[in-house]
């Protein structure tokens, strides 16, 4: 409800300036001539810098994911099954970014056509696991302990079920995440006034709907949650692909099923990470075009396809960069996507904050608005930020050591540090704002 709010907010603003530059933008555009550059200069590279982890993220849980299905393919932890090293991991990660941004690299109608196919394949995969988990599983849970159990009695540490409560929100924003790509891609979306506001909407709405649906189907093959989360299961720990692997062992002798239905989850994700490549690709062009980044020149330039080649290997390079963490600490890396979903959020609520404040009386709304629901709205979403913005800072385990702490705030904190600082000694003197201005509502 919440996240929906959020969309809505964004929607509206833009189908007011549906254009590349989306966050950062619209936030130039409502902050007001006095604001807009700093405005602008922040909410761009919070929004920037998450894609990079989000792209960063998703790809990297794929080459995770890889790496346990090649782990169960070969007999199972507990069979002698290849335990896939990290440097493996981080070698399959490499050599899907280069996948996606050969993709990416395509005419803009291939990408229109992986896009369809991701729809599809998503819905029906979703459908198909949701129903065929649960009745393969010769074990199922009772609705009580579906909708009612906490795993008080877990590794880290917490047993108060509003706290497992609270932070269990993370994964589920996490993936509520990414719906500004239809903002990104404005300049490239027929009647974006109206198709943009209808893409941040509808791709929250089916998100939520069938999401909830295959949450639902997959915890009722949840008996054991002890063992599901133990490193010592067939699948190394990895809770999915053990209740997918046992639900088909249990009934058939043989996880084969349970890998195949793996499989389906990796294509899905594998689509999720070349929309994510995307959209981080065209908000480093529309930034770049307006000479936020340093090279500016160069990742703004268009092929003869009008593809943005250039910021979308250097977005698949950065990408692969943030990873490079996961070798010396996992939580340095954790620290680092943690910005994936607080550092988008961020520039989320930046314009949405301005357009319920210093833009109040001025905004012009496009052909999609909320009426007099929209200063409501927008500010049930800046709430809602702040809120998780807090919630995603508290430990999510105990005690707090070095290994445990969340890093979530140095993360962010010390993002806003290096663009406030980048702007106090540099880039007020000559960021000026965005400096193309592509069909607004105002001048359509």
């Amino acid at each position: 409800m919440f996240t929906m709010a959020v969309g809505l907010s964004m929607a509206e603003i833009c189908s007011s300036y549906p254009t590349s530059g989306g966050l950062y933008y619209w936030s130039a555009k409502l902050a007001g001539v006095s604001w807009a550059p700093f405005a602008s200069w922040i909410t761009g590279w919070y929004n920037i810098v998450g894609q990079w982890a989000v792209t960063t993220s998703v790809n990297f849980s794929l080459a995770q994911l890889i790496g346990v299905i090649i782990l169960l393919s070969t007999g199972g932890k507990n069979g002698g099954g290849y335990v896939a090293s990290k440097y493996l991991v981080l070698a399959i990660h490499g050599g899907l970014l280069l996948v996606h941004a050969i993709i990416n690299s395509l005419p803009i109608s291939w990408l229109s056509f992986f896009g369809q196919l991701a729809a599809v394949w998503n819905i029906l995969g979703v459908f198909f696991l949701m129903i065929c988990i649960p009745v393969v599983a010769t074990e199922r849970a009772s609705a009580e302990f579906v909708f009612t159990h906490f795993n008080t009695e877990n590794e880290s540490g917490i047993s108060s079920k509003p706290y497992i409560f609270l932070i269990g929100l993370l994964m589920s924003q996490y993936t509520l995440t990414g719906y500004d790509a239809s903002a990104h891609m404005s300049e490239e979306t027929k009647s974006a006034d109206i198709n943009g506001p209808k893409g941040i909407i509808s791709s929250i709405g089916i998100s939520i709907i069938v999401g909830w649906g295959y949450l639902l189907g997959i915890t009722f093959a949840v008996t054991d949650i002890p063992r599901l989360l133990s490193p010592d299961n067939d699948a190394g720990g990895y809770a999915i692909a053990e209740i997918f692997y046992q639900a088909f062992k249990s009934r058939f002798g043989s996880g084969t099923g349970g890998i195949i239905c793996l499989l389906v989850v990796a294509v899905a994700i594998f689509f999720c990470a070349m929309s994510s490549l995307t959209s981080n690709s065209r908000m480093v062009y529309a930034f770049s075009r307006d000479g936020a980044m340093p090279l500016s020149f160069l990742w703004h330039k268009v092929n003869q396809q009008e593809v943005p080649i250039y910021a979308v290997w250097l977005s698949a390079f950065i990408a692969f960069c943030m990873a490079l963490t996961s070798l010396g600490s996992i939580v340095a890396f954790q620290a680092m996507t943690s910005i994936a979903v607080i550092g988008l959020y961020i520039a989320y609520a930046l314009p949405i904050f301005f357009r319920v404040t210093l833009a109040r009386k001025s905004f012009v709304p496009g052909p999609f608005n909320l009426g007099k629901y929209g200063i409501i709205i927008g500010w049930i979403s800046v709430a809602w930020v702040a809120t998780i913005s807090v919630l995603f800072s508290l430990p999510v385990a105990y005690p707090i050591t070095d290994q445990t702490l969340n890093y979530t705030p140095v993360a962010v904190g010390g993002l806003f540090i290096i663009v406030v600082s980048y702007w106090i000694v540099s880039a007020r003197h000559w960021f000026k704002g965005p400096v193309t201005n592509v069909g607004t509502h105002s001048n359509v």
